[in-house]
């Protein structure tokens, strides 16, 4: 750094000498915002699940900047709600709208359809929509759920002009055909490659790399990159706990994104129907009202950790058959484990593994 720039990092006040200091602070604050776009994009295809969230969180914070008005801002949130929508598809007794009957990937059509001004080519957005559509049925099929899987299509057919699939369909979950090769050819993997698709043609167009680039400038200039290890050893302690925190948040209600283009973030007591961001399971949902309606008092019911039923240990089993053994992350996208962890689930293996109920 030269001394003008050491003057300059020195001087807080030489910044809004000339320059209205609230234009700054927006200018940056669309940066910031930037750069966790494209981290979450980019979490979304390693598939990287408890990073999403936790970037998900921090786009979250950053969106509520009263400087950020821009319509550009407003189509990133909702394309964030909506992989996000996608992240939890497989997770039924996942909710994203007050509506307990719509799930995750019925959730996602709708968010879907509000930002096809995003997508320029149209096939490409009628492909999604057909994808969404069809495994919003195959993972009702996958769960032996037939009539959620009917719901869907009910649901699908009075929002969308797809008359010959809604019979293929149809005809699919009428005879239970789960590994139907219609189901097949449109998966879930087809699913999130169409929708990586979309992201690399909207980046391209919509540029949201300039503090990526800066930072990589900065780092590739430096002869050994930012020392890091000493603060994370002196703090692993204080990590550690921080990580419990977030896990334990997990089990929680969380204000995530919302699909109402003029007010993205919903508060918790608006009454309106709303689509918001609400990774509760129905049984989590129920708990934590009735919880809100008994602990009027000063004094709280400490939570009991719920125990490991035959059927979770039977999903842990199939997850690991799948994917395999070290692959939580994955694991946790295909069932729902009841707000359990990757770390939770690591340890549940071991102990089917000395219990030698699994090999």
């Amino acid at each position: 750094m030269d001394c003008a720039n050491k003057e300059l990092a020195s001087d807080p006040s030489s910044t809004d000498e000339n320059v209205d200091f609230a234009h700054v602070t927006a200018v940056a604050s669309g940066w910031m915002l930037d750069f966790t776009f494209v981290s979450l994009c980019r979490s979304f295809k390693e598939g990287n699940f408890d990073e999403f969230n936790e970037t998900l969180s921090v786009f979250q914070a950053l969106s509520q900047c009263k400087s950020l008005k821009a319509a550009a801002h407003t189509e990133k949130s909702l394309i964030c709600a909506f992989l996000a929508r996608v992240m939890h598809g497989k997770q039924l007794d996942v909710l994203f709208e007050e509506d307990e009957s719509v799930m995750p990937l019925m959730s996602a059509a709708t968010v879907w359809s509000s930002l096809e001004h995003a997508v320029e080519d149209e096939r490409l957005f009628e492909n999604i929509t057909v994808l969404l559509f069809v495994q919003a049925v195959a993972v009702c099929l996958d769960e032996g759920q037939r009539s959620s899987a009917s719901s869907v299509l009910k649901w699908f057919e009075n929002r969308h002009k797809f008359r010959k699939l809604g019979v293929k369909l149809t005809t699919i979950v009428t005879k239970m055909e789960t590994y139907h090769p219609f189901l097949m050819s449109f998966s879930f993997n087809r699913l999130l490659e169409t929708i990586q698709s979309f992201l690399d043609n909207y980046l391209e167009k919509n540029p949201s790399d300039f503090l990526l680039r800066a930072a990589t400038r900065f780092v590739q200039s430096s002869p050994t990159g930012p020392d890091l290890n000493p603060v994370v050893s002196e703090d692993s302690t204080l990590s550690e706990k921080s990580n419990e925190t977030i896990q334990k948040d997990k089990k929680t209600k969380r204000k995530l994104l919302s699909t109402t283009i003029t007010d993205i973030w919903t508060p918790d007591t608006v009454k309106k129907p709303c689509v918001s961001l609400r990774r509760l399971s129905r049984n989590a949902r129920k708990t934590l009202q009735t919880s809100k309606q008994q602990n009027t008092g000063k004094h709280k019911k400490r939570k009991t950790r719920k125990k490991w039923t035959p059927q979770l240990d039977k999903y842990l089993e199939d997850g690991v058959k799948r994917h395999g053994k070290g692959n939580w992350s994955q694991i946790l996208l295909d069932y729902d484990f009841e707000g359990r962890t990757g770390i939770m689930l690591k340890d549940r293996w071991r102990i089917l593994l000395k219990a030698n109920q699994v090999s």
